[in-house]
């Protein structure tokens, strides 16, 4: 059998990461420096947030090859 995480560990993983995806919109994301780099950060951290999310909700783990 698996370990698999619990329905609270769950929930605390996606809190956590919507607050740190919110800090870093504010810092480096959408409309942040020059109107080319923020809007590149700005979508490479909703790019890597979508993963982590699916990953958290899916279980997935995209280290693992094999």
């Amino acid at each position: 059998m698996k370990n698999r995480p619990g329905c609270l560990a769950g929930l605390l993983e996606l809190f956590l990461l919507d607050k740190l995806f919110d800090w870093l919109q504010r810092r480096f994301g959408f409309g942040r420096g020059c109107s080319c780099t923020g809007i590149g950060c700005g979508f490479i951290l909703l790019v890597l947030f979508l993963i982590f999310a699916c990953s958290i909700l899916m279980n997935t783990d995209w280290f693992h090859l094999f």
